[in-house]
């Protein structure tokens, strides 16, 4: 099963949820959504729609470190999560948060600490990281590690988590190649359940038109 969606409403809601049936979260980054906001979610998406929500920045500038700072931003997005009914934490890494092997550690206790609050836990690695190490790291605690396909290619998981930013960063857009390119990656990928994220300033147009494109493609496997 494949799963499209943007990181967070580049498009008012209601709108955005007659498009999608997924999105990512992003208030609960520097803060949390209002109780209001909420309950708008929730009145509005249509039944079945799922929310992630992205993890506290704190978290990441604690370097992923379980305390009080971490407890207390992670107990914030568990009432969220309940809120929306929420069963995915995404947790950005810093460009700190380098590959050391006491971050590895670190970074292995803080998975298993959160995978007891959520039932699906990402962890998205700096540059540096190896991808497939991260990959070992996460499934011993049975965690998911973003990667973006088209430039690091599929995860070996059977559950994956693709997270887009664009071509050249945050502002670009994607080309109609670049996402027929992708339709392709994903219809060729063998994973159970895979959700691809996009980040990027035209999430909302290049997310949709990747919807369209897999549709194409399937069509004409049929």
């Amino acid at each position: 099963m494949i799963t499209v969606g943007c990181a967070g409403f580049p498009v008012p809601a209601t709108r955005y949820f007659k498009e999608f049936s997924f999105v990512e979260v992003q208030e609960t980054h520097l803060s949390m959504p209002g109780r209001g906001t909420i309950r708008r979610w929730r009145r509005e998406a249509p039944e079945g729609f799922r929310f992630a929500l992205l993890g506290p920045r704190n978290v990441g500038q604690e370097g992923f470190r379980v305390g009080k700072v971490t407890e207390t931003a992670l107990e914030s997005i568990e009432g969220v999560a309940e809120s929306l009914d929420a069963k995915t934490a995404v947790f950005v890494a810093p460009s700190e948060f380098t590959s050391s092997k006491t971050n590895k550690a670190v970074l292995s206790e803080f998975l298993a600490e959160t995978r007891k609050r959520f039932d699906h836990v990402v962890f998205e690695p700096t540059e540096g990281w190896d991808l497939d190490e991260c990959d070992d790291l996460a499934e011993e605690v049975d965690a998911v590690v973003a990667r973006d396909p088209l430039v690091q290619g599929l995860s070996k998981r059977n559950v994956a988590y693709y997270r887009l930013h664009g071509p050249a960063g945050h502002k670009s857009r994607y080309e109609d190649p670049a996402i027929e390119k992708l339709s392709e990656i994903a219809a060729q990928a063998e994973h159970d359940t895979s959700t691809y994220v996009f980040t990027n300033v035209d999430m909302f147009a290049d997310a949709k038109r990747f919807k369209k494109a897999l549709k194409v493609l399937e069509a004409e496997v049929v």
